[in-house]
């Protein structure tokens, strides 16, 4: 009995196949890999949106509690017979929670106007002081941390060029 000897194209037929096989293989175990690595993702995700919720909620209870602070020296204060002592107490106590939180005030009259800083209610006519100069405050402006959290309110001082000549 004599065995067939494969022919070219039958070789060639078994490795494409085998080609296949190892290709089918390693697509499989990169779609597994996928499929665990968006699996994590999501759970990450889901890990960052409860750990935002707890950071938002932790930050309000912080902050009501400094209000709730604030409100007991104000009840305290308004069943005072001398109200003021009470109202020095509550400015204060806001003043020191300002510090602690990095707020600070604009310091703005008799600077020049900065459209990032300040808020031009209106301009006045007025030949004494520079161009573009704060001369009144109407609101003050306060920054936290080096960010602007409300602008000045502000009258500008604008220069009659008419006047002058």
């Amino acid at each position: 009995m004599t065995t067939k000897k494969p022919t070219g194209k039958k070789k060639q037929t078994d490795a494409n196949k085998k080609e296949i096989d190892k290709l089918k293989k390693e697509l499989k175990e990169k779609e597994n890999k996928l499929l665990l690595s968006y699996a994590d993702f999501k759970n990450y995700q889901k890990r960052m949106e409860k750990e935002l919720i707890y950071m938002q909620e932790e930050t309000k209870k912080k902050y009501l509690a400094e209000l709730l602070d604030i409100f007991e020296l104000l009840k305290k204060a308004n069943e005072d017979n001398n109200p003021k002592e009470g109202l020095k107490l509550i400015i204060n106590s806001i003043e020191n929670f300002f510090e602690r939180e990095n707020i600070r005030y604009i310091d703005c009259v008799g600077s020049k106007f900065d459209h990032n800083l300040h808020h031009a209610v209106t301009t006045i006519e007025k030949n004494d002081c520079e161009d573009q100069t704060i001369v009144e405050e109407i609101k003050k402006g306060y920054m936290i941390n080096d960010k602007l959290l409300r602008p000045s309110q502000v009258i500008v001082a604008k220069r009659n060029e008419d006047k002058e000549k």
